[in-house]
């Protein structure tokens, strides 16, 4: 079958969404790969480190970008929380209590353990997550006395994870600013009260792409933190493992995106370069479409600590996409030690 165009929007818009399916279940395959081969302890780890980095690389400047920079800041990091996952097609609810408290709540399901993911994931990993993101708003605000209570986790058996941001009268030390209160609840989510984004700046185009970078951006966080973690043959060996099991589990649903078909060495080439186009990436065919040449690779591009082993995120993927499309296409790599440019050969 051959590639359909992507020149309309709905169609631009379903094979992202394609992909950024494929990459969130990376992401959360990659948590549950560290999980069975490393145990809950690295897993946890693992998890705290790619939220502490993303919340410090994200939550200030988001806050600019969604115009809760002037909000009291209990108040602007729960509406940051609601927002921000809210776009990237996170189920979440906001519930404002006083300028000093204000709950979000994620209930099920849940978007990051998607499906059946949730029945691998200790509780432990969970609160890494809250540890590493939630825990440090209030430090990245500048202000000591804010922190999150944590009322319900979903991996534990409640009816969704969920909390209050607080602001505290005095400064809280390290072991405070992240506390449990299971005996509490959030009050019910009244969607008329809830913050919204201004139509005017977010059209639909928008945010259709923030769609697809928001699980991407979970990929660029994780590969060079699983390298720091766990150094860069075990990291080598997890990314292509899970992209592989990854890959084979998800190409029906990719390639219904993508308008791509199955079964030969040329359908998987056909396949590969309608992805490179939907994740944003430049790329050509040559050699009768046996070779394709990767000349750029955003999800990477401009990572500080970028080692070669995180092109393993994509040999992994399309090992594993090549076997989804049909037995025996075989995938070769060569270059990436900065980067893009890549070399597939197909055969």
């Amino acid at each position: 079958m051959a590639v359909v165009r992507h020149d309309s929007d709905e169609a631009r818009w379903i094979a992202w969404r394609g992909v950024a399916d494929l990459y969130h279940a990376f992401f959360t395959g990659l948590i549950l790969t560290v999980v069975t081969r490393r145990g809950t302890a690295d897993a946890a780890e693992f998890v705290f480190r790619v939220f502490r980095r993303q919340q410090q690389e994200k939550f200030l400047s988001g806050l600019e970008k969604l115009g809760l920079a002037h909000l009291p800041p209990a108040v602007a990091a729960a509406q940051y929380h609601y927002l921000s996952n809210w776009i990237g097609g996170v189920h979440v609810e906001y519930m404002y209590e006083s300028d000093r408290k204000a709950w979000i709540r994620y209930p099920p399901p849940r978007w990051i353990w998607r499906g059946t993911a949730i029945c691998g994931v200790p509780g432990e990993v969970s609160r890494a997550m809250l540890r590493g993101w939630h825990a440090n708003n209030g430090v990245a605000l500048g202000n000591l006395g804010v922190g999150f209570v944590c009322t319900k986790q979903t991996v534990e058996g409640q009816d969704g994870l969920e909390g209050y941001y607080y602001e505290y009268d005095d400064d809280l030390e390290l072991d405070r600013r992240l506390v449990f209160a299971r005996h509490l609840e959030a009050p019910l989510f009244d969607p008329d009260k809830a913050p919204a984004l201004p139509v005017e700046s977010w059209p639909k185009q928008r945010l259709e792409k923030a769609y697809l970078n928001y699980a991407m951006e979970y990929v660029r966080t994780a590969a060079p933190v699983a390298v720091q973690v766990f150094g860069p043959d075990d990291a080598a060996y997890l990314l292509h493992l899970t992209g592989k099991l990854i890959g084979m589990q998800y190409f029906d649903e990719v390639a219904r995106g993508l308008g791509v078909g199955r079964g030969t060495a040329k359908d998987f080439t056909t396949f590969l370069s309608a992805l490179f186009a939907a994740q944003g990436d430049e790329a050509d065919v040559t050699d009768g479409g046996s070779t394709i040449h990767q000349r750029t690779w955003k999800l990477m591009a401009g990572v500080a600590d970028y080692h070669p082993a995180c092109t393993s995120v994509l040999k992994g993927l399309f090992d594993g996409l090549a076997a989804g499309s049909g037995r025996h296409i075989a995938v070769g790599m060569t270059g990436g030690a900065g980067g893009a440019p890549l070399t597939w050969s197909i055969g």
